[in-house]
């Protein structure tokens, strides 16, 4: 559209001394004649635009005047450039707006956006070899600004992946992973990303409830999520130097009290069950004991015959029919 083109043209003049029909054409993509006529269009709107013929003329503000489209702070600028500025190198389309709004930035804020879109970097690479939460993010994502129901495949920690059919709401960042907040036919539920093993548009359009508002609907989901983790609480004792250890495993889930005498640390941890946390503790050996609930204790003396049957003096070495059990045992997995 010609508005757009003459904001455009605007903008590119305030990044300019002078610039020449040619140019602007090139930046807009244009006819050099159409450039031309924009410009001549500012100046008949009001604008201070004024051409200067001949060798080193061309088109300038007058006295540099300045219209500063963006009504952003300082601040702000900085604090997007800084949201924004590592996903630039991998996303094109952000690169080209990025680019943009440096351009329509006054020249006394334009440095200090750089430097804040300098100030960081994005790797998508997953060390660990598998697929990246990337590839499915873009497909998503658009299903979600287009309003577009979608099948995705999904797959649970230690489960096959299963196809549904979701109405995508919103994409939501916590901790640095990224969850779709979609509606089922079990009503709103979130889907991390990075599990989400397919993507295909159905060709229907999504259902969005009326009122619905995704900050209050990710809140509300959070909150239950939260319930869910911290739904046990597990008691026990840690050797001198297991602390940072015990944080690396759980997080803010640790609490410590007063250290004894011989130099251990009680602490408490939450979980989604005693099961679950013992698992995650049981690499750490006899450097945490466990005290209660009862429940903890068990299933951590289950890892531990299960280890013995496979790795003890008299385990059988590279069994074909694979790892021996112990009687009714069955790890937990961690969350």
């Amino acid at each position: 559209m010609r508005a757009d083109r003459l904001v455009a043209a605007l903008l590119f003049l305030q990044t300019r001394q002078r610039v020449t029909a040619a140019e602007l054409a090139a930046e807009l993509d244009v006819s050099e004649r159409t450039a031309r006529r924009d410009l001549e269009a500012l100046a008949s709107s009001g604008i201070p635009v004024y051409s200067q013929a001949g060798q080193g003329g061309g088109w300038s503000l007058v006295g540099g005047a300045r219209t500063d489209l963006t009504g952003l702070t300082a601040p702000e600028i900085r604090a997007l450039f800084l949201l924004t500025g590592p996903d630039a190198d991998a996303d094109p389309r952000t690169r080209t707006a990025l680019r943009k709004l440096v351009r329509a930035l006054p020249a006394t804020l334009r440095e200090g956006a750089e430097t804040a879109a300098r100030a960081g970097v994005s790797d998508g690479t997953d060390w660990t070899g598998a697929e990246t939460e990337e590839v499915r993010l873009g497909p998503l994502q658009r299903a979600v600004v287009d309003a577009r129901e979608v099948r995705i495949g999904y797959a649970r920690p230690g489960r096959e992946p299963r196809e549904r059919t979701v109405q995508p709401l919103g994409i939501a960042v916590k901790s640095g992973v990224r969850y779709l907040v979609a509606g089922t036919e079990h009503g709103l539920r979130t889907f991390r990303i990075g599990r989400v093993t397919s993507v295909t548009e159905t060709g229907a359009p999504a259902v969005r409830p009326d009122g619905f508002d995704l900050p209050t609907a990710w809140r509300a989901l959070a909150a239950r999520m939260e319930d869910r983790m911290v739904a046990a609480t597990v008691r026990g004792r840690a050797a001198p130097g297991t602390e940072p250890v015990l944080e690396g495993l759980l997080g803010a889930r640790v609490r410590y009290g007063e250290r004894t005498a011989d130099g251990w640390v009680p602490f408490e941890a939450d979980g989604p069950s005693p099961e679950v946390v013992a698992a995650r503790l049981a690499g750490l050996g006899a450097r945490v004991e466990l005290l209660d609930p009862p429940e903890a204790r068990t299933a951590l003396a289950r890892i531990g015959a299960e280890l013995t049957l496979l790795y003890g003096p008299s385990a059988p070495s590279g069994s074909p029919e694979g790892p021996p059990r112990a009687p009714g045992s069955a790890v937990t997995p961690p969350a």
